[in-house]
């Protein structure tokens, strides 16, 4: 292979990759737990935050409360890793040379 076609490659190897970050980007992702639910975009920002309990929450609930927002974060972001190595993995041999 001469370094023409081999640059070449690299270059169509660096706008696929690109493409498919900008997808996953600007994708939203949920998580939820019993009081709450969460959307993140792909950068793993925080889009929105609904508490869903329809009780009042009182003092001593502040806890679970904080629980709850935390495994609704924590299910969303493990989507989002689980997207990336879905849509990414196939360059991960690459190490970083994109």
């Amino acid at each position: 292979m001469n370094m023409q076609n081999l640059m070449a490659q690299a270059n169509r190897i660096q706008r696929e990759i690109t493409k498919k970050r900008e997808e996953i980007d600007n994708s939203t992702f949920e998580g939820t737990s019993e009081w709450v639910k969460v959307v993140i975009n792909g950068k793993k920002e925080l889009q929105s935050l609904k508490i869903t309990y329809a009780g009042p929450i009182a003092d001593d609930d502040k806890d679970m409360l904080e629980d709850m927002i935390k495994i609704a974060m924590k299910q969303a972001t493990d989507a989002v890793d689980k997207e990336v190595e879905t849509k990414m993995g196939a360059y991960s041999s690459l190490g970083g040379l994109f």
